[in-house]
């Protein structure tokens, strides 16, 4: 990895091949200069906002909705001895409240999203673009010439400049770094586990478990002998029907659930202000945090490990900051602060009220708070909100580790965009189905526990601990905000979130364990495809082919030049990769046409269609080698249709056509850029066999600068021009008629003899089984089994 960066750095050094390397096959400065930034965010209407607002309801704040239902009962599982408990629980959750989901998320957090996406991979990506702290080396200083690569710069001796070079110091912290975004995101993948398994989790013997059925429990007060099995069969049904509704989308789903959870969040403000005025008003006391205080002198040990049950309360804010991708930081920051937080308010606080008149009733509180005329209503809407609670932290799910598959830290799966409107909004059809699995398997595992509780908290405190270390690195190096301010955040997020992880670590024995080991198992899963994704990444920059060895073969490469065009894939944006001499070394014939292929994914959440094609030529024009470099963000997606192609082939003879216009103006001393683009336009898209002129590219040849010369029009331009044009354009058009075989080097890592044994075991074992598994990249880029080539090599780490 360090060659590679000593490889563009220190040139002085080299030798004259080195050289002669850089004169052959420069960078693509001036290609991706040529790219004006057409990209605009899009701005929503005030209606518009709105629409996403309802619909953020029913899919991101489902589960912070629903703990109003267990949440008391988990903080006292033994009963209530003292009335001014309640007000110190009732206080403790007004303030976790207000610090955590308002204050923290929804102002702060919310604020660090990568161009409207959120996550602990998106908090990443900020800081790539910010400091060189990649793992994978494949950007370049044309990368940063795209519209969405926004990044601020500072001053070398503030505290984003220090904190850059401590971050660049060592490849230790960059792996550390790594590691903790990795651990904030199997965690909340382990949250999306568990939450769904809460919602279907069961009632024994009439205690409010979790939110599904703890919605139940308004039967089992009227039917105690209920079976528990009969209870998790229900939920285990009812699970199943929710996992396959997520194919219809988040847009979808959100217009079916956000009339549930409206409706929700009004019964319960409304039943809770009718419990204030009906029972005790004066808990309304909560408010000043001195009850806090009592409330732990009082408690002493069973106090602070209740912050467990208290926690609850806040449950569903990890997975708001991912959810930004499905839906705008307006819309979602507009649901919380009008109908979220003052209804969840009111919903403890009446809660409260009643229990201060009925301490032995916290087992059941909120069913039996609820007035008599409405019981049956409000039972039937909370059901219903319960089994929607999950779906907060499964479109978060998906939405991260569409992240963390961009930027090579997950296997390749299928992912699939469910909005033509909403690009963030996706699916994704294996994650989904493993979900199921290991929800049904966790409540069967726990159908006669109440430790899913304890669970349930140890992985939502761990992903509020790892935003938070996360979002002091955005406010010193992106924010670059003042020291003060950044105490102030860091103190206040690590003093709560601190206070509520020591809490849960005494009760990892009490089911605590359960989103550790799924945590684990995806860390290893992840870090493992990471490591091989790197390493393979190494082995192609460390063997790639000199250009003058290709020179040395001449215009025909020391082969028969066959009638069509080669798409050679690669991972190097730059050199001839390590599978070309392969190939050509073992077979007698290559293409007419060769085109190096090289799709990467950068630190930035899309890249327009407008900038993502490179187009550069390697050599002199008689080897008819080109290379192509398709820039994606984590958030685009591979069409699975001929778009690819198409549009790789549109780019590549533009390029040509500009190619030749260049020469021929290259005489001129007057230029101008934008003095006749349509004059530009109309030359460059001449009709050409059918095979070269489209609607996309009518967008792609009006956003290049055109180096048009002033003083005489384009088509005066040298005949010989001209005609090498057509020459090579009408050569490149019949290669294509004759066929287009797709190159792809099926790379095989192996662990060396002498390596350690957990290294085999991870390379040889884990990492080749992944690779097994996952989409290979000919689905992904659709190539048709007779046009694939497949050049197999393996090498050893």
């Amino acid at each position: 990895m360090a060659s590679g960066i000593e490889f563009e750095e220190d040139s002085e050094n080299k030798g004259s091949m080195w050289v002669l390397d850089q004169k052959l096959d420069q960078p693509m400065d001036e290609e991706a200069g040529r790219l004006k930034n057409m990209y605009r965010e899009k701005k929503f209407s005030a209606l518009l906002l709105l629409r996403l607002a309802f619909q953020s309801l029913g899919v991101v704040y489902g589960d912070l909705g629903t703990s109003p239902l267990y949440v008391f009962y988990n903080t006292f599982p033994h009963g209530i001895e003292d009335p001014e408990d309640v007000v110190g629980a009732l206080s403790l959750i007004i303030y976790s409240l207000t610090l955590i989901p308002l204050l923290k998320y929804i102002f702060v957090v919310c604020r660090a999203n990568d161009n409207g996406q959120g996550g602990t991979f998106a908090l990443y990506s900020l800081l790539c673009r910010h400091a060189k702290i990649n793992t994978i080396p494949n950007q370049h200083r044309t990368d940063e010439e795209l519209t969405t690569y926004s990044r601020t710069t500072f001053h070398e001796h503030s505290y984003a400049a220090k904190t850059k070079r401590w971050l660049e110091g060592h490849a230790s912290r960059k792996n550390m770094l790594l590691i903790l975004v990795l651990v904030g995101t199997c965690m909340l993948i382990g949250d999306g586990i568990l939450t769904p398994a809460i919602s279907g989790h069961g009632l024994w013997r009439r205690r409010l478990r979790q939110e599904f059925l703890s919605a139940a429990g308004g039967i089992k007060v009227d039917h105690p002998g209920m079976s528990n099995d009969i209870v998790v069969l229900v939920a285990v049904i009812i699970l199943v029907g929710l996992f396959s509704m997520q194919h219809y989308g988040t847009d979808r789903v959100g217009w079916l659930f956000a009339p549930i959870v409206l409706l929700w969040f009004l019964l319960i403000g409304g039943i809770g202000i009718f419990n204030i005025w009906k029972y005790d008003s004066s808990v309304l006391k909560a408010f000043s945090p001195v009850y806090i205080y009592r409330y732990f002198k009082r408690g002493g040990r069973d106090g602070w490990t209740s912050l467990g049950g208290i926690m609850l309360s806040i449950t569903g804010t990890e997975a708001l900051f991912a959810d930004l991708g499905h839906f705008p930081v307006s819309a979602v920051q507009l649901a919380f602060t009008v109908v979220v937080f003052p209804c969840l308010l009111l919903a403890y606080s009446g809660q409260a009220a009643y229990l201060m008149k009925n301490l032995d009733h916290v087992e059941d509180a909120f069913y039996r708070s609820i007035p008599d005329t409405i019981y049956w209503p409000v039972f039937i809407v909370a059901t219903a909100a319960a089994i929607v609670a999950s779906q907060a932290t499964i479109s978060a799910t998906f939405s991260i580790i569409k992240q963390a598959l961009a930027l090579g830290c997950f296997p390749r799966v299928k992912v699939v965009h469910t909005s033509k409107k909403f690009l963030g909004q996706i699916y994704i059809p294996d994650i989904n189905w493993v979900l199921m699995v290991l929800c049904i398997a966790v409540t069967a595992g726990f159908k006669n526990k109440s430790q899913i509780g304890n669970a349930y908290g140890t992985a939502v405190v761990i992903v509020m601990l790892a935003t938070t270390f996360m979002m002091i690195l955005i406010m010193l190096l992106v924010w670059r905000c003042h020291w003060i301010l950044v105490v102030i955040f860091t103190g206040l997020s690590v003093v709560v979130e601190c206070t509520y992880f020591s809490a849960v670590i005494f009760k990892v024995d009490q089911g605590g364990w359960v989103p550790l080991v799924i945590a684990a198992a995806f860390l290893i899963i992840m870090y493992v495809w990471h490591y091989g994704t790197v390493k393979r990444y190494e082995f192609e920059m460390h063997s790639k082919v000199s250009m003058a060895w290709i020179l040395g073969l001449g215009p025909s490469l020391g082969l028969v030049r066959v009638p069509g065009i080669g798409l050679v894939y690669t991972e190097l944006a730059s050199g001839v990769p390590h599978i070309f001499s392969h190939f050509i070394t073992n077979l007698p014939a290559i293409h007419s046409v060769v085109v190096f292929v090289c799709v990467k994914y950068l630190p930035v959440y899309t890249v327009p269609e407008e900038e993502r094609f490179l187009v550069k030529r390697i050599g002199p024009k008689s080897f008819h080698m080109f290379r192509c470099v398709a820039r994606y963000g984590y958030k685009d997606l591979h069409k699975k249709d001929d778009d690819f192609e198409e549009k790789l082939f549109d780019n590549l003879f533009t390029f040509v056509r500009l190619e030749s216009m260049m020469e021929g103006c290259s005489d001129s001393d007057e230029y101008s850029l934008y003095g006749q683009t349509e004059q530009s336009r109309d030359c460059l898209l001449n009709d050409n066999g059918g095979n070269t002129a489209s609607s996309n590219m009518d967008l792609t040849i009006s956003s290049v600068d055109s180096i048009v010369p002033v003083k005489s029009p384009l088509l005066s331009s040298g005949n010989t021009s001209n005609q090498t044009e057509l020459d090579e354009l009408e050569f490149m058009n019949n290669c294509r008629s004759a066929g287009v075989v797709h190159i792809l080097g099926n790379t095989v890592v192996r662990a060396r003899r002498d390596s350690r044994f957990y290294k085999k075991i991870a390379v040889d074992y884990i990492y080749a089984f992944l690779r097994k598994i996952c989409r290979e990249n000919s689905v992904i880029f659709n190539v048709p089994h007779e046009s694939l080539l497949n050049v197999g090599q393996i090498f050893y780490v």
